[in-house]
């Protein structure tokens, strides 16, 4: 499936939030939840700079958002520059979100396949730009990278 030229410009909003947290020492991946076109919430895997265990892109933009009605989320995407890990799938299934545009899923691959089997529609942009911020941070800074995703490695 294409994305539409609103995914483009709500996908830029989670790159932009990417480029953000890699300026400010962090893991870059970046994620905007948007509901009927506007957009609720913009955030950033924010592990690092706020010492957080849980601060990943997709948390802070549902964080940031606020509280919603449970219908808000029914009518959400979840934008993401990266696959979402187990976690992050676990919120968007617990809070119905029905589709999710990723930027790439190319350096990482998350529980797409557990998202697909529960319903919601998965879309893979396969950005360039995307696939290059995060194939950068991990050859610069493997011990964070395995440190986000919770594995042992390197560094």
């Amino acid at each position: 499936m294409s994305l539409s030229d609103a995914d483009r410009e709500f996908l830029t909003l989670a790159v932009e939030q990417a480029r953000i947290g890699r300026d400010e020492g962090g893991v870059p991946i970046g994620a905007a939840l948007v509901s009927d076109g506007v957009v609720l919430g913009v955030g950033r895997n924010r592990r690092v700079q706020a010492g957080s265990a849980i601060r990943h892109g997709e948390t802070d933009a549902v964080e940031n958002a606020g509280r919603q009605p449970a219908a808000v989320y029914r009518n959400a995407t979840m934008y993401t520059t990266l696959s979402p890990c187990d976690m992050c799938t676990g919120l968007i299934l617990l809070y119905g979100i029905p589709r999710v545009v990723l930027g790439e899923n190319e350096t990482f691959r998350g529980a797409e396949d557990l998202l697909v089997a529960r319903g919601v529609e998965v879309v893979n942009a396969q950005d360039p730009e995307c696939v290059g911020l995060m194939r950068g941070f991990i050859a610069e800074q493997p011990h964070l990278w395995n440190e986000d995703i919770g594995e042992e490695g390197p560094g």
